[in-house]
């Protein structure tokens, strides 16, 4: 592995094949930390000097250090490896991609640290993923949040209230509700609540044995909103934005266009009161052929 230029194409590499794809497979022979699940979405793939980290939407962090010997490859399904099996650290597969590196000397796991995780901050909410989890306890952690000026984009992503989301499966089932993600949650009603609840629920369930399709949304496979940006919704035909979003800045991807329920941007002003006060500029509008007619 080269320096500098050689660990930026990896990085890149990386990101083409992996980012914004549920994870099929992981293998690691010596690995430090956690196992990431199957079924997780590769979120992004960051490099440091000889470091490569991968990110998925769960928080889970896979840090590799190249120094002299270590490097990246990536594969299409079933194409040969160009290094024997004996040197692989770690292999990382998704649907049509298999990216395995060699010879790294550290290959180790953690979770970005999140205060909201701490035993000290409260119990960690009810895993949407398990089939026996009540769906109405977490209405009522929605409904009864603390901070009601919380977007509801950061409070889907808060341990405290729902586990099993993540960032992918928070834009999908936002766009699938037609909710906005900077609604406030004391803007929320039981309604609203019990259909994102239900979608988050069957949206998770109906994805746990099948990792090759990430989100089920309007049309069948594919993704509605999330890693789109820039792309027409295929519900409203905006233009589908994205910005960071939240404590540590976990990209949220959403449609202007249809995504406007509870969005307090969209507030009409119902009262007269005039656009510019400014004598001349009332003057000025007071002439217009419309304004003169109204009177």
């Amino acid at each position: 592995m080269s320096d500098g230029d050689g660990v930026h194409r990896a990085a890149s590499a990386l990101r083409t094949a992996l980012a914004g794809k549920p994870m099929v497979r992981f293998d690691a022979s010596c690995l430090v930390g956690p196992t990431p699940r199957a079924g997780r979405v590769v979120e992004r793939v960051e490099n440091h000097g000889k470091h490569i980290e991968i990110v998925w939407d769960d928080n889970m962090v896979l840090h590799t250090n190249l120094r002299l010997n270590g490097s990246w490859h990536v594969y299409r399904q079933a194409e040969p490896w160009r290094k024997p099996y004996q040197q692989m650290r770690v292999a990382i597969e998704v649907a049509d991609w298999v990216a395995v590196c060699f010879n790294a000397a550290v290959t180790e796991t953690y979770r970005i640290p999140d205060k909201r995780r701490h035993p000290g901050m409260g119990r960690l909410g009810p895993d949407l993923c398990e089939s026996n989890t009540d769906p109405s306890v977490v209405v009522n952690l929605l409904l009864s949040h603390k901070d009601g000026a919380a977007r509801l984009g950061e409070v889907l992503l808060d341990q405290r209230v729902v586990r099993g989301l993540g960032n992918l499966y928070r834009c999908e089932v936002l766009w699938a509700t037609e909710l906005s993600p900077f609604a406030r949650i004391d803007s929320l009603t039981e309604h609203d609540a019990i259909r994102l609840v239900n979608a988050a629920a069957t949206m998770l369930r109906a994805n746990m044995q099948q990792a090759e399709r990430a989100a089920s949304v309007a049309e069948k496979g594919g993704l509605a909103v999330y890693g789109r940006n820039g792309q027409r919704c295929r519900r409203c035909g905006e233009t589908i934005d994205c910005r960071p979003l939240g404590q540590h800045g976990r990209m949220l991807y959403w449609c202007r266009g249809c995504q406007q329920h509870l969005d307090p941007h969209q507030e009409v002003q119902t009262d007269d009161t005039p656009m510019d006060p400014h004598p001349a500029a009332q003057a000025y509008l007071a002439g217009l052929p419309w304004n003169r007619d109204a009177s």
